[in-house]
């Protein structure tokens, strides 16, 4: 199969996963037990409306005509209107989103990348001493759930030492600074970098450990294989083994990247809720309990998209970073 028809091929398999996807998220919320009126019954709402509430939405519509409007709208940008807060989810949840991305993305990054780093070194380092002392660390730190970890750095770094703030993501007198300025002033600050540092080596910590493991174990396997066997016969450097040694052994990293950010989300939880950080976690806990469907259903599919979409890349830039790696035939 040649390059362009298995991209092709992949194009379109993404296509249909994420169509697949969204359908599958639409039918399953809206066929679980309840919803947001029970909530509106629940806080005193009258029976005129709950009715009312229902018609506007189109809630007693059946379900294939809310799956034919709802795809529709989809396709021009209208991904709901979140039945909590009366907006549209996406002006909704963008900003919880962008709080969440820039703590997640730098974080499981640099875990990969410091991790991917000290990992090749132990592999190459197999049967010494700085294996045997190296490892039960970073094994140590990965074993505690993210909340543990996140409260450990609270009383250390802010009970004990009272070096850096525990909650939120500015203090009151930046947010009532910069209240008038662009919504990107506020990230520029030196309080915004305070808060930051907590959560972003809870992060760091909890999720490094697995590209260690990785990275060592992938190292070694890569070590007795044919052609470093080859380039140590002839000579070559050892900064340039170590290059294509670690260029090799990085596959399974680049994998499990895109999964790892996304499995991130649900240890994000805990810690926007330990740390009070306005992000997607703690706002999808919020719309689960309110049953705010529209909202919980688009961040599920954010979710999953970019698992998929991913996917595909990893399957697109393997050829580029192993040549060992070709397009097989049907």
């Amino acid at each position: 199969m040649s390059r362009g028809r298995f991209l092709a091929k992949r194009t379109l398999q993404t296509v249909f996963m994420l169509w697949l996807v969204l359908t599958f998220l639409f039918f399953f919320f809206r066929l679980l037990p309840g919803d947001f009126t029970d909530i509106m019954v629940y806080r005193g709402a009258s029976e005129a409306t709950v009715e009312a509430f229902r018609e506007n939405w189109g809630l007693d519509d059946p379900l294939h005509v809310q799956y034919m409007r709802y795809m529709g709208n989809f396709v021009t940008g209208d991904v709901g209107t979140s039945l909590q807060f009366r907006q549209p989810v996406w002006e909704f949840v963008k900003m919880k989103i962008f709080n969440s991305f820039i703590l997640v993305a730098p974080g499981i990054t640099t875990a990969y990348l410091l991790g991917g780093i000290w990992g090749g070194f132990l592999g190459s380092k197999r049967g010494t001493r700085l294996e045997k002392w190296g490892l039960p660390p970073v094994v140590f730190l990965g074993a505690f759930p993210t909340f543990v970890t996140s409260i450990f750095l609270i009383i250390i770094f802010a009970g004990v030492l009272n070096v850096l703030p525990t909650s939120g993501m500015f203090g009151f007198a930046t947010s009532s600074q910069f209240a008038d300025a662009p919504w990107w002033r506020p990230y520029f600050t030196v309080d915004f970098g305070q808060h930051y540092i907590l959560p972003f080596s809870a992060v760091l910590l909890r999720y490094a450990y697995l590209p260690v493991l990785i990275m060592r174990t992938s190292v070694v396997e890569v070590m007795g294989q044919g052609f470093f066997f080859y380039h140590r016969m002839t000579g070559l450097p050892g900064g340039q083994r170590l290059r294509h040694l670690l260029k090799h052994a990085s596959l399974p990293l680049i994998t499990l990247y895109p999964v790892s950010m996304t499995r991130a989300i649900g240890g994000l939880v805990l810690i926007e809720i330990v740390f009070n950080w306005p992000g997607i976690g703690f706002t999808l806990v919020q719309a689960v309990l309110s049953r705010d469907f529209p909202v919980v259903q688009f961040v599920f599919f954010l979710v999953a998209a970019f698992v998929i979409i991913a996917n595909f890349g990893v399957d697109v830039i393997y050829g580029v970073i192993d040549p060992r790696v070709s397009v097989g035939e049907d």
